[in-house]
């Protein structure tokens, strides 16, 4: 696939992975040379979009005064499994879209990310958007609500794959979802490689990125080993992992299509004998050592 254009890239990781005390997380991340934030949760004890208008003031007060500015404003719309029905979506996702505009106001996040929807019956749906459209037409439509209700704002949708169920299990999946949406310019998709694994069982390749759609903005990191079927067994840094990174995240530097990377922490139960470690400073390092153009 091809990106908006090459250069250099920067890096970023969900601000809880530098830190429960939120002015401690943001000096610590400074210390690690980022400058971009993923404001997703415990920002005074807070999931983003339970903070108050003071608190988001405050926050972004503290992030001016670090000489640091918000990529993305993480929240968990629309990740929730659609047989709870369009009433469901409607009250606990759509209904919060305007509250997620108006502390974007005051934080100024290149995007706001939104997520993908989940279904109870995913192991026996292929071609999941297409199929659930038809299904529950509704639910397109609440997506292109909320994507047209932060654009109006002067705001950027950005929609993840998540894990779950997710209706987002390969890239072709992704591609049908956004030909639903029909919002060129007012969303892009986010891709957790990871993510994308636990779901498909199939680990992250180049192939699969060659297969993105030209919506692709924004890569999420998490390492992962692989078990004797492919699908993932165990956390991993991003140095043990048994998928290509590096690979991978060349090519995505390369093509440009994300001007920041973020780094999530990896997902399934740590190794026979080890605890869990959190490896993002190890990871960021890793990444500036091996991947020309990451800053």
């Amino acid at each position: 696939m091809t990106g908006v254009s090459g250069g250099r890239v920067r890096l970023t990781m969900l601000n809880s992975m530098a830190g429960d005390d939120f002015p401690l997380s943001l000096d610590r991340q400074k210390s690690w040379g980022v400058a971009d934030l993923d404001l997703k949760d415990r920002i005074f004890g807070c999931g983003v979009l339970e903070l108050t208008d003071t608190q988001a003031r405050r926050a972004a007060q503290m992030i001016a005064d670090r000489g640091q500015r918000v990529w993305c404003m993480s929240t968990q719309l629309f990740h929730d499994a659609i047989e709870k029905g369009e009433a469901h979506f409607r009250d606990h996702h759509l209904a919060r879209v305007g509250r997620a505009v108006e502390l974007a106001d005051i934080l100024r996040p290149h995007f706001i990310r939104l997520l993908s929807a989940t279904t109870e019956r995913r192991a026996g749906i292929a071609g999941a958007p297409g199929r659930l459209a038809r299904e529950a037409p509704w639910l397109a439509a609440m997506y292109r609500q909320a994507i047209d209700r932060i654009a109006s704002g002067g705001h950027l949708a950005t929609i993840e794959n998540e894990t779950g169920g997710n209706i987002l299990s390969n890239p072709a999946e992704v591609a049908e979802l956004f030909e639903l949406l029909d919002r060129p310019g007012k969303v892009s998709f986010t891709w957790d490689a990871q993510n994308m694994w636990q779901v498909s069982g199939q680990p992250p390749s180049v192939a699969i990125y060659d297969a993105m759609p030209p919506v692709l903005r924004f890569v999420h990191l998490k390492g992962g080993v692989a078990g004797p079927d492919g699908r993932l067994q165990f956390r991993s840094s991003l140095a043990d992992a048994s998928w290509p990174v590096l690979d991978v995240v060349r090519r995505v530097v390369a093509d440009g299509c994300s001007e920041v990377i973020c780094l999530n922490p990896s997902h399934g139960p740590p190794p026979p004998g080890q605890g869990y470690v959190n490896h993002v400073e190890a990871d960021m390092a890793f990444l500036r050592e091996h991947v020309a153009g990451i800053v």
